[in-house]
């Protein structure tokens, strides 16, 4: 099933506080099972509102 979710691809109108909200829910989940969705999350909300991209703990500048 997860292959198939991966495949496909939708598009989300959502306000900031309402990412947020969905961002804290992930949170309190196991952070190997959300890291990369969290990461792929804030990546498409930093593009959008125009924020430089924020480095994780040991990446390269």
């Amino acid at each position: 099933m997860r292959e198939r979710m991966q495949q496909q691809r939708l598009t989300l109108t959502l306000s900031i506080p309402e990412i947020n909200l969905v961002l804290d829910a992930l949170g309190q989940l196991p952070y190997a099972q959300v890291y990369e969705l969290i990461g792929t999350i804030q990546q498409q909300a930093q593009a959008q509102i125009g924020l430089s991209p924020v480095e994780a703990p040991g990446e390269p500048a």
